[in-house]
């Protein structure tokens, strides 16, 4: 589950990680209270207006704004609220901005004195630990750094028994070239990021940029979150800082059927179950020419209202031109699914894309009679490679 900026700063603040102080507004009116507050418990006397989107380079689309004075704030707050933010990670698009940040400015005192340094947090599956990912090239697309100037990448694994210790820290510290009371800052801030990252059991945790200040303290600037939403069971009231809005609706309505949808930009709608299937079936329709529209795991329980959602969920992608079915019943009985099937689409009504079906495990010849004597315009599989190149044959018909 991701978070909005001004939530994950709040988040981190509970494990005392410096932040850079803001208040969150969802209007005009309030954004300028918000700077008012600022000023008046902080001290601010220039404020920076942030969008609040669930992607980054913001700043590049328009989303980052200094202001000077109160009645810049109001005006930036107008250009932002509302605004479609185009950014390299929201697609042409964009995404619309429904609430903001309003930022003291931490970019004080002498330029020469400051420095930005990129740091996450996140789980390393080949290594199975997780590990610290830094590097001295901050306030950059980190991408951009590990390709043109990978030496510039650091990276320091975490033992699962025994923590990050003190010398990984210092280490840490040491490799963004600090010393003095700089050194020992960034010594603090990692052990407390680290910290927070596994009692959040986050499964990510980027700051960048972190700043070292000109008076030398060490400050999160941004900072993205995202909870493992396996784990929300142990954090109550943390599902409650969910913002659907955020994310694809199709994921959304899927996700009320514990259904496990992912879209994607084919266009060709699969319905499997199983993860595992569901990739296979995705690399033979690349395989076979043609492009996935959507991951959908329906699971081993599949029955004809979970099949209807699913149909449902993906013929709402108007880019999809043909649907493929790969079910394998091992649990579930192969004529049970394809009598839902049926029924699914007799529910739904006028369905004017083809669908493909190949049903393989218990009963699966049973199944592909039901297919075949059902009268609709569903055609029946027995291999995955014969699916998937039905598929691109209807398709281009």
């Amino acid at each position: 589950m991701n978070l909005h900026e001004y939530q994950a700063k709040d988040l981190l603040k509970q494990y005392e990680v410096p932040i850079q102080e803001g208040i969150a507004a969802v209007s005009v009116d309030a954004a300028v209270d918000a700077a008012k507050r600022l000023k008046h418990e902080r001290g601010a006397q220039v404020w920076v207006v942030k969008a609040q989107i669930h992607a980054g380079g913001r700043g590049k689309g328009g989303g980052v704004k200094v202001a000077t004075t109160l009645d810049k704030v109001k005006e930036k707050a107008e250009q932002i609220l509302g605004m479609q933010l185009i950014t390299p990670q929201t697609g042409a698009a964009g995404k619309r901005v429904n609430k903001i940040l309003i930022a003291e400015d931490v970019y004080l005192g002498d330029e020469a004195d400051r420095k930005e340094f990129y740091m996450s947090m996140l789980l390393d599956r080949e290594r199975q630990r997780n590990v610290i990912i830094y590097s001295t090239e901050g306030g950059m697309d980190i991408e951009a750094v590990a390709e043109k100037t990978p030496e510039k990448i650091y990276k320091e694994w975490i033992h699962p028994n025994l923590g990050l210790q003190p010398y990984q820290a210092r280490k840490i510290a040491f490799d963004f070239g600090l010393t003095g009371e700089a050194y020992k800052n960034m010594v603090t801030f990692v052990t407390s990021v680290y910290k927070a990252y596994t009692n959040l059991d986050a499964a990510l945790i980027e700051i960048n940029p972190t700043l070292k200040m000109a008076d030398n303290r060490i400050l999160a600037v941004d900072a993205k979150v995202k909870l493992d939403d396996n784990a929300l069971f142990r954090h109550p009231g943390y599902a409650d800082l969910r913002d659907i809005t955020e994310e694809e609706p199709a994921e959304v309505e899927a996700g009320k059927y514990n259904l496990n949808f992912i879209k994607l930009d084919g266009n060709v709608g699969c319905m499997v179950n199983g993860a595992g299937l569901a990739m296979a079936t995705m690399d033979m329709i690349k395989l076979a020419g043609g492009a996935p529209a959507n991951f959908l795991d329906v699971g081993g329980t599949a029955n004809a209202q979970t099949t209807e959602a699913g149909f449902r969920i993906i013929l709402s992608d108007n880019n999809v031109k043909a649907i493929l079915i790969n079910i394998f019943g091992g649990i579930v009985r192969c004529d049970r699914v394809a009598q839902g099937i049926v029924d699914a689409y007799h529910s739904i009504g006028s369905i004017h894309v083809p669908i493909i079906v190949r049903l393989q495990g218990t009963n699966a010849e049973l199944a592909k009679d039901l297919i075949d004597k059902s009268a609709l315009k569903v055609y029946s599989a027995i291999e995955l490679r014969e699916a998937a190149e039905l598929v691109n044959k209807v398709l281009a018909a």
